[in-house]
C-alpha cells in the first residue's frame, strides 16, 4: 500500500519539476501546498486542493497516508502563507513543532520524533538547544539512547530522582528506572503512562515514550517523571474535590427543597434527588442539557423563574401554578463570575400547595379564635360588670330580669327614680348586657350643661357655625355614639326647643349639626333618666307630650334605698372592702351597727350609704365600726324626723309586729345604752328587753356568717 502511495507521490513531485516551478512563483498560488526539501535543497511541492486529494482518496489512500509518505522523503516539510495552522493540524494528525525563518515568521514543520532524531544525530552541534530545551521544562525529563543509556536529563528530574549528573548520565536507565518498562517501550514502540516506582531514595511518578526514526524503528526514549509530593498534592486536591463533591451531592439529597442548577443560557446541567412529584410531569434526566425557557413556553409552569433572574440579575421570587393547579414557590438565586457576568442560576423549588390550604384555615381558625376571644371577653366584662351590681332584694332581682330582656333590643328607655339609686349603673347594664356593648356608651346631663351649650353638645356644630366655634366643626354626642348608646341623665331639665330636635332624632334617626343643612344618619338607642314626674310635667306644659311617649317605651322604675333594705347590708360590706383595699385598711362593721344602718331611711339612697361609709372609715379609731360609732353621724336625722315602720309588702300580722318590736328594742338601746333604760322607755320589764336584744343580736351574726364577701 505505502510502496503504491510513494509511487503517486513520485509522480506528483516529478509534475512540479517538469513544470520548474520556483517558490517565488508560488506565492500567488490560490490552493495550499507544502514544499518538499531534499538534501537542504527544496526539490518539489505538493498541492493539497479537492482534486488531488478526491483522486488520492479515489486509489484508498487517504490524504494523512499520503502526507506520511511525503515526509519521509525529508525532515522538514515547508508551508505556503495560504494554510492555517489549525488545517495543517488535522491533515497531520501527529504533534510537530514549528520551524521559523529569520524573520520570525513561521516557515514549516517537523514531527517531535524527527526533532529528537536530528538532536541525537547532531548532538554535538545542538547540545546547547537541547539542554535550554530540557532545563525550560518543569518535569523531569530523562533521555535514552538506542543502547538505552541516559544521554541527557534536566535539573528538575535530578531533583526528584534525589541525584546528580554524574550518577546518572552515560549510565543505563534501569539502573533508576523500571527496566521492564524500557524494555516494552523499546520492544512494542508504545508509550507507558503514570507508573508509580518508589524506592528510598524517591518516589515519583513516571512516563515512558518512545522516539521513532525515519524508518519507524525506536531509536530512543523520553523518560517523564513527576515527583510524588507534588502527585500526591494533586491527588490529594482531587480527593478534596471528590469529597466536596460528595458531601454536595449529601447536602443537596438531604434539603427538602428540590434544587436546579441551570447555566447562564438557561440550560438545566445539574439537580437534586427531591424532586417534586406531578410537576415536571417527566424524567429530569431527560431535561440535562435543555432550556428550562422552553417548558414555559409549552405551558408546563409559570411563570419561569430562571428568565426572571436572567432579565433582572437579581434574587427572584415567584409562585408558579402548574397545569394540575398545584402551587410551587421558586427562589432564583444567580452566580456571578469574577468578571460580574451571570454564570449560574441556582433555583430552589418548594410545593407550598398545600401550605397555602392550611394557611387559609389558619386565617379561618384565627378569625373564629379571634371571635370566640372577644364573644368570651365580652362575657368576662358582662360578669365584672354584674359583680358591681350589689343587690339581694326580691324588687332588684325583678329590675335586672327585666333588663337582660330588654338589653337585647334597641328600644328607647326611660328610667324613673330617686337621685342616688343607681340609674347610671342600671343604663350601663344595659349596654354590657346588650348587642351594643362593643360600641360607644355616652352620658350627658341635661342639667349640667348650660342651655346655649347643650344643643351644640348634642347636636355638633359645622364650620363656622359661630363666633368661636371651632374651624373644623365638631361631633355631637349623637355622632360620636354612633352604633352604641347615649344616656341622657336629668333629661327633665331639657328645654322644650330642643325637646322638638330630639323628637326628630328619635323618629327619624338623624342628627342636623347646628349651622349646617345636611342631616346626617346616626343609629344610637337612647336611654333617659329622670327623678321628676314627667306626667306632672306634661300636665304643666313644661314638657313634650309627644317627646315623652317616644321616651316611655319600656319605663323602669328603681325602687329607693329604703325600699329594698335587704340591699343596705351587702352594699354596706362592698363599699368598706373596696375602702379597706384603696387605703389598705382592715375596718369592719359589728353586727349592732349593721343594724342602724339599715333602720336608717336614707333620703340620699345609695349615694348617701356610699359616703357614709367613706365618713366612718376616714374618721374610725378602730377597726371595729360599732353602733354607738354609727349614731353619732345618723341621730340628727333621726331627731329630725319621726320614723314610721317600712312595710313594703302585704305581710302577715304578727311577721309585722314583730318587725316593728325588733326596730324599737334596736332603737331604744343604741339610745339608752342599757336595758334597765330601753325598757323604761319602752314601758316594758328589763328582762323582755334583755332576752329579746340578745335574740335579736344571734339572728344578725347568723344572716352576716351567710353574706359573701366582695
Amino acid at each position: 500500500m505505502f510502496s503504491v502511495a510513494k509511487e503517486k507521490i513520485k509522480q506528483i513531485v516529478s509534475v512540479a519539476v517538469e513544470e520548474e516551478s520556483s517558490i517565488s512563483d508560488l506565492k500567488n498560488c490560490k490552493e495550499p501546498f507544502l514544499f518538499l526539501k531534499k538534501q537542504e535543497q527544496v526539490f518539489a511541492y505538493i498541492t493539497l486542493n479537492k482534486s488531488i486529494v478526491e483522486k488520492l482518496a479515489n486509489d484508498n489512500f487517504s490524504q494523512t497516508a499520503i502526507l506520511e509518505q511525503a515526509k519521509s522523503l525529508d525532515s522538514v516539510c515547508y508551508l505556503s502563507e495560504q494554510i492555517s495552522f489549525p488545517a495543517l493540524f488535522q491533515i497531520i494528525g501527529e504533534p510537530f513543532a514549528i520551524v521559523k525563518g529569520d524573520d520570525g515568521k513561521p516557515m514549516g514543520y517537523i514531527l517531535r520524533e524527527d526533532v529528537l532524531a536530528q538532536l541525537f544525530k547532531q548532538e554535538n552541534k545542538s547540545g546547547d538547544l537541547l539542554k535550554i530545551l530540557l532545563s525550560s521544562i518543569p518535569m523531569g525529563i530523562f533521555v535514552l539512547d538506542k543502547e538505552k543509556r541516559i544521554i541527557n536529563c534536566n535539573e528538575a528530574g535530578l531533583k526528584m530522582i534525589r541525584s546528580s549528573a554524574d550518577k546518572v548520565l552515560n549510565f543505563p536507565g534501569e539502573s533508576i528506572f523500571s527496566g521492564q518498562h524500557i524494555h516494552n517501550v523499546f520492544a512494542a514502540g508504545k508509550t507507558l503512562l503514570n507508573h508509580l516506582e518508589i524506592t528510598n531514595e524517591m518516589g515519583v511518578l513516571v512516563d515512558y515514550s518512545p522516539i521513532f526514526g525515519y524508518n519507524d524503528e525506536v531509536e530512543g526514549a523520553v523518560i517523564v517523571v513527576q515527583d510524588l509530593p507534588m502527585v500526591e498534592e494533586m491527588a490529594m486536591e482531587i480527593e478534596y474535590i471528590k469529597d466536596l463533591n460528595k458531601d454536595l451531592h449529601a447536602i443537596l439529597s438531604s434539603i427538602y427543597d428540590e434544587i436546579l442548577v441551570v447555566n447562564a443560557k438557561g440550560e438545566l446541567i445539574r439537580y437534586s434527588d427531591n424532586i417534586i412529584a406531578d410537576f415536571w410531569q417527566v424524567d429530569l434526566k431527560e431535561l440535562i442539557g435543555k432550556n428550562v425557557l422552553d417548558l414555559e413556553e409549552q405551558g408546563l409552569f409559570t411563570p419561569s423563574v430562571t428568565r426572571l433572574v436572567m432579565e433582572k440579575k437579581r434574587k427572584v421570587s415567584v409562585v408558579q401554578e402548574t397545569k394540575t393547579g398545584r402551587k410551587i414557590l421558586a427562589v432564583g438565586n444567580p452566580v456571578f463570575s469574577e468578571k460580574n457576568e451571570l454564570d449560574r442560576i441556582i433555583v430552589a423549588s418548594r410545593d407550598i400547595t398545600e401550605t397555602t390550604r392550611l394557611k387559609s384555615e389558619l386565617q379561618e381558625i384565627r378569625k373564629i379564635t379571634e371571635q370566640y376571644k372577644k364573644e368570651l371577653d365580652d362575657f368576662k366584662n358582662k360578669d365584672r360588670f354584674l359583680k358591681k351590681l350589689i343587690y339581694c332584694s326580691p324588687k332588684m332581682e325583678r329590675i335586672m330580669n327585666q333588663i337582660r330582656k330588654i338589653a337585647e333590643f334597641s328600644s328607647t328607655v326611660l328610667l324613673y327614680g330617686e337621685s342616688g339609686v343607681g340609674k347610671e349603673v342600671i343604663a350601663q347594664a344595659i349596654h354590657e348586657l346588650g348587642n351594643r356593648s362593643h360600641k360607644p356608651f355616652l352620658q350627658l346631663n341635661c342639667g349640667a350643661i348650660p342651655e346655649n351649650l347643650l344643643e351644640s353638645e348634642l347636636f355638633g356644630y359645622a364650620r363656622g357655625a359661630f363666633t368661636g366655634a371651632d374651624k373644623n366643626g365638631k361631633e355631637g354626642y349623637f355622632k360620636q355614639a354612633d352604633g352604641g348608646i347615649l344616656f341622657l341623665d336629668e333629661i327633665g331639665e331639657m328645654p322644650l326647643h330642643l325637646q322638638v330636635k330630639l323628637l326628630r332624632v328619635l323618629q327619624e334617626q338623624e342628627v342636623i349639626p347646628v349651622g349646617s343643612t345636611t342631616p346626617i344618619k346616626i343609629d344610637v338607642q337612647i336611654i333617659a333618666a329622670t327623678n321628676k314626674k314627667l306626667e306632672k310635667m306634661v300636665a304643666e306644659g313644661k314638657f313634650r307630650e309627644d317627646l315623652f311617649y317616644r321616651l316611655n317605651v319600656i319605663p323602669i322604675h328603681i325602687p329607693p334605698l329604703r325600699e329594698r333594705t335587704e340591699d343596705i347590708s351587702l352594699l354596706a360590706f362592698h363599699f368598706l372592702q373596696q375602702l379597706n383595699e384603696k387605703y389598705g385598711r382592715n375596718y369592719h362593721l359589728t353586727p349592732d351597727a349593721v343594724n342602724v344602718l339599715e333602720f336608717y331611711p336614707w333620703p340620699g339612697n345609695v349615694r348617701e350609704l356610699q359616703n357614709m361609709i367613706e365618713r366612718l372609715v376616714v374618721t374610725a379609731d378602730l377597726p371595729a365600726i360599732d353602733a354607738e360609732f354609727v349614731g353619732q353621724f345618723l341621730s340628727v336625722s333621726f331627731e329630725s324626723k319621726k320614723i314610721k315602720p317600712v312595710i313594703t309588702r302585704v305581710i302577715p300580722l304578727q311577721q309585722a309586729l314583730d318587725d316593728v318590736e325588733e326596730q324599737l328594742i334596736i332603737l331604744a338601746m343604741n339610745q339608752f345604752k342599757t336595758t334597765t333604760k330601753a325598757a323604761k322607755a319602752l314601758g316594758i320589764s328589763q328582762s323582755s328587753v334583755s332576752r329579746k336584744y340578745q335574740k335579736i343580736l344571734r339572728d344578725k351574726n347568723s344572716k352576716l356568717e351567710n353574706i359573701p364577701s366582695y
